[in-house]
């Protein structure tokens, strides 16, 4: 029996499908991936880093979105959607739809069992291709564990974690500072404290 290649979509194909779409997908290569529901943990950490955020930008020359936001790796054609993404400056979108993001300054990722491989990975390397990008948060949902990896001139990447609800998370492409105990605000969590600080390629 002859095997069916399978059809691979445009992007063109692929927003199209979308924007008419119930439930969101990813793109990359031509396939689409279903994103997976969020919990209440999810969604009251990114409510409460959206929050904090359009609080402290809201005089500022930029633009917090949440969720619903689409981004694309113009470099790699991976589409996806953050879970919370901050663009400083003039937004670019790809069409007159201005519902795909080409130029985010930050971008929040909560993790989940599920997706944290993913997140941390390939996602993440994606995300790094994106000459915009000066900053990407991991934010666990289970825990307190929060991880920035900021771009430096040189192009490396360094990172900051903390597990201690008192630290800070600075944010200084956008002149951002989150309290840890505001990010996992009404979010139960064990007690944990550790803050380090190093370097990645």
């Amino acid at each position: 029996m002859t095997t069916v290649p399978k059809r691979h979509l445009t992007p063109e194909e692929y927003l199209a499908k979308e924007r008419k779409a119930e439930f969101k997908s990813e793109y990359y290569d031509g396939e689409m991936f279903a994103m997976s529901g969020a919990s209440r943990e999810h969604n009251l950490i990114a409510g409460n880093v959206n929050g904090e955020a359009r609080n402290q930008l809201r005089d500022r020359p930029c633009e917090v979105y949440q969720s619903d936001m689409r981004v694309k790796v113009s470099r790699t054609g991976l589409y996806t959607y953050p879970d919370v993404v901050i663009v400083c400056g003039e937004p670019r979108f790809e069409d007159a739809e201005v519902d795909t993001l080409l130029n985010p300054t930050v971008v929040f990722e909560v993790l989940s069992k599920s997706t944290e491989g993913y997140d941390r990975g390939t996602k993440s390397e994606h995300y790094r291709r994106i000459p915009s990008l000066r900053e990407y948060v991991l934010i666990a949902q289970d825990r307190c564990h929060v991880e920035r990896f900021s771009r430096q001139p040189d192009n490396r990447w360094l990172l900051w974690e903390s597990e201690d609800l008192e630290a800070i998370l600075d944010l200084p492409s956008v002149g951002c500072e989150m309290k840890l105990s505001d990010i996992y605000a009404k979010v139960e969590l064990g007690e944990t404290v550790r803050t380090e600080e190093r370097s990645r390629p």
